[in-house]
């Protein structure tokens, strides 16, 4: 990669970081500059459209990141249950290797900027629904019909967020762990 890719690929990775453990407000362009090593000229070069366009493609990598690891994670495991536990059993790992300072990698960015940003916003509906496409996948694979799946898999969505969000704040996976046992309940 080419000195100038570089520089773009390391301002997306140092938002995407920073946006993830301290949000997307609590950011400034000169702390992602510093982070990434790239020359201040490089930002407004690659995001014209400033710090709202960086963080738009923040989080459709993030998001696309997420939906490749949600795919390993199905490709590797046997039905939903399977699938949740190993899902569950990952995040934990990643909060508790970051000391429960990073969790989803777009919700924060999310809460802070949604409806305000419409490039935000809708970088931030296509990274759920390729998440739900995931899960619902998942669920149909295991014997649950399509329209049940595809409210399964939103609901899932939904409470592995809120999940993230009470371990960050217990500094404990044990709401993960929760969720993994109770997938029997939402099935």
């Amino acid at each position: 990669m080419g000195n100038a890719a570089t520089h773009k690929a390391n301002l997306i990775q140092a938002a995407i970081r920073l946006f993830r453990e301290k949000g997307y407000a609590a950011t400034g362009l000169n702390e992602i500059l510093a982070e990434s090593g790239a020359p201040k000229g490089s930002l407004y070069h690659y995001f014209p459209g400033g710090k709202d366009q960086l963080g738009a493609t923040a989080v459709t990598l993030a998001g696309q990141v997420v939906t490749r690891t949600l795919q390993e994670i199905d490709a590797a495991t046997e039905g939903a249950e399977g699938f949740v536990a190993a899902y569950t059993e990952l995040l934990g790992g990643w909060l508790e290797a970051s000391g429960f300072r990073a969790g989803c990698p777009i919700a924060t960015t999310l809460l802070e900027t949604v409806p305000a940003s419409e490039a935000i916003t809708q970088a931030g509906q296509e990274a759920f629904s390729d998440w739900i496409a995931v899960v619902t996948k998942v669920l149909e694979d295991d014997g649950v019909s399509p329209s049940e799946a595809r409210d399964h898999a939103e609901l899932l969505i939904a409470t592995v967020e809120g999940a993230l969000l009470l371990a960050r704040v217990q500094h404990s996976t044990k709401p993960l762990q929760a969720l993994s046992r109770q997938l029997r309940s939402i099935r």
